[in-house]
Formats: structure tokens, sequence, C-alpha cells
């Protein structure tokens, strides 16, 4: 496994690994109703291309294939992070974390799945809250949490 910046042309794919991750990974956390709200299979792949590009975003690929993928904002907002539910377990989001942390100054926030919260207390975040998101007339639990960057 080697990461890499993210490239457009990695898009579709990564929108497929989240669709995936999502109703795979966090299927133990969440209802079906509430993971097809989450990933409805819809994506729009400019508007993610675009965020991609807005972010650093960072890839973890497995020879040619795409397995891990995660953004972060330049305001230290960790928007996405996501591992193929083949590939749990193997180190992929502690490196995708690690890289990612070493590109943000001061407080890294971010708004965590039920399913991610564990991994995140591991690696030194906090709970600031615990809140209802809503998403196509569905509600999702998650967390605010946050740490101190470098």
């Amino acid at each position: 496994m080697y990461l890499r910046e993210y490239r457009p042309e990695d898009c579709r794919e990564i929108i497929e690994l989240f669709y995936q991750t999502v109703h795979t990974v966090n299927a133990a956390d969440y209802t079906e109703e509430q993971l097809d709200a989450w990933a409805d299979g819809k994506a729009d792949p400019e508007v993610w291309n675009r965020s991609l590009q807005a972010h650093d975003s960072i890839v973890a690929m497995e020879g040619d294939r795409i397995v891990g993928f995660g953004d972060i904002d330049r305001t230290g907002y960790l928007d996405r992070l996501y591992v193929h539910a083949e590939y749990q377990g193997k180190g992929i989001a502690t490196a995708i974390c690690d890289w990612l942390e070493q590109t943000a100054t001061g407080r890294i926030t971010t708004h965590a799945s039920i399913t991610a919260r564990p991994f995140l207390e591991k690696r030194g975040y906090r709970v600031v809250r615990e809140q209802q998101v809503e998403r196509h007339g569905i509600l999702l639990t998650n967390f605010v949490m946050e740490k101190e960057g470098k």
C-alpha cells in the first residue's frame, strides 16, 4: 500500500468506494434507511472533484486499486476518511490520518460517525458533542470531535 495525492481521474472510483464502504462498514451502526440517506448512490462527480481539489486530499493505493481516501480543508476540518471494507484493520486509515494531520496547523475538527469514533479517540480526538444530522429527511447520529494539531 502506498499513498499519493488525489487526481481528478480518481473521482468516480472514490465515489464508488464511499458508497460501498458506507453500506458495508457502517451497517452495524446505522439502519438501512440511514445508510441510504448518507450514501444514496447519486453523488455528483463534479461536486466531489471540486471539493477534493479544494482540500488536501490523498488516496491509498494497493496496486492500481484505490483502497482508501481522505481529505482535510485549510481550516483543519477533516472532511472524509473512508477505507474499503476488504482493507479494514490494515493500517490504511492510520496512514491517511497521519498524512492529513501533518498538513494541518492548529486544531483539527471532524464530524465522526458512530463507526469512526473509537478509531479517532485512539488517535487523541475528543468528543465535543453528539449531534443529529439530517440527510434527505433522515436523522443520523454523529460526533463533533477535535484534536490539537501541530
